[in-house]
């Protein structure tokens, strides 16, 4: 069991998280708000919690009622994990950031005979259908840097594209119909409630098709065919017979395999989430490193002479970053995250998953100077 408590009749809160941990007193206080909430059952924070702008993230709720705040603005945001038909061995990181880079660019492909091909109505924000988005979202060249578990079928020779990403301005339109009128939740069987399910279900399918696109066009690039290994959202509801279950920045622990990504100056890691793993977690582990500060306080902190700027467009391990967004690439430095080491001890000493595998980073794509930045990808 987490760091749990109880006041003053609020609903519990457990925290899955050590002492030496990056966790704010504001993410914190956004817990025990959200726990003081009616019909709110339970709260998780998790390794990676830090305040957000309705909540925290990072964390996992169990309540009554829907609540659209608790999901946030990209509903169906997640990583998915894909397997290339290529030696890592064989590339050579700046042959393969110059072919990478067109990912960034909008998709000419037929997206109609997408959405139809995957049985998705068509919507007003399907133009960024294939594209990363700005804010955290990325997609990435990785290689193998050590297989803890033979037996998940991580092939050490391969090369591997993880991607972040979710549904785009169509989440994010979702979120301001709802939150219109206040942060007021919704009866699972009202008319608002199957509505907002209805197009959040959409927005989930939506996602997925969308980190399948850009792994299958960065495959392109690349010359070469993606196999899925894993995927999962880390923005959405469920339903569960406990209640209505909010995972906002939260991965899955029902869902097999899970990526939790560090900054993108780090590694990231395959893990399986433990069945044994206490139920005040609320079927979830974290989701990616967390931020350690927020986006405005990066600003000038780093990024401001152009030599940081050409040490923030390298990582650690001689890999590439694309980002031409002066502002992004300083807002998304690995200064910004917290210790993914961090993260993934805290996840096995609280018995809620154990390491598969770990992999660094070749090429991270980002954004490129033509596109611009648009309200969703301030998030």
């Amino acid at each position: 069991m987490g760091n749990s408590h109880r006041v003053d009749g609020r609903a519990p809160v457990h925290g899955f998280y050590s002492s030496s941990s990056w966790i704010e007193g504001a993410a914190v206080r956004q817990l025990e708000t959200v726990a003081d909430l009616d019909g709110v059952r339970a709260v998780a924070g998790l390794p990676d919690l830090h305040p957000g702008k309705f909540g925290p993230v990072g964390c996992a709720i169990l309540a009554d009622h829907i609540h659209p705040a608790f999901v946030g603005s990209d509903a169906g945001c997640g990583m998915a994990l894909f397997a290339l038909d290529l030696a890592s061995r064989r590339i050579r990181v700046d042959k393969a950031a110059d072919r990478l880079r067109d990912i960034a660019k909008p998709y000419d492909g037929d997206i109609a005979g997408v959405l139809a091909t995957h049985g998705l109505a068509s919507s007003d924000f399907d133009a960024s259908l294939g594209t990363i988005g700005g804010g955290n979202h990325f997609c990435e060249l990785q290689a193998v840097d050590e297989v803890f578990d033979d037996t998940a079928g991580i092939d050490r020779d391969r090369a591997y594209l993880l991607v972040h990403s979710g549904s785009r301005g169509l989440g994010h339109a979702l979120l301001e119909r709802h939150v219109v009128d206040g942060l007021r939740p919704l009866a699972p069987d009202s008319a608002d409630g199957q509505a907002y399910l209805a197009a959040h279900d959409h927005a989930l399918r939506w996602a997925q098709l969308n980190r399948s696109l850009i792994a299958r066009r960065a495959a392109s690039a690349l010359r070469c065919e993606a196999d899925p290994v894993c995927e999962c959202s880390h923005n959405c509801v469920v339903h569960r017979s406990e209640g209505v279950l909010h995972r906002k920045g939260a991965a899955p622990s029902d869902q097999g395999l899970v990526v939790v990504p560090g900054s993108r100056g780090a590694l990231s890691y395959l893990v399986a989430p433990l069945a044994t793993a206490p139920k005040e977690a609320l079927w979830s582990i974290a989701h990616g490193a967390g931020r350690k500060f927020d986006r405005s306080s990066m600003i000038g902190r780093v990024g401001a002479t152009r030599s940081d700027r050409e040490r923030l467009a390298r990582n650690p391990f001689g890999g590439r970053v694309i980002c031409e967004d002066r502002a992004l690439l300083a807002e998304e430095a690995p200064e910004a995250y917290k210790s993914i080491a961090g993260v993934i001890a805290d996840l096995e000493s609280f018995g809620l998953a154990r390491v598969v595998a770990s992999f660094r980073p070749l090429v991270t794509v980002k954004k490129i100077a033509t596109e611009r930045r648009s309200k969703e990808d301030r998030r």
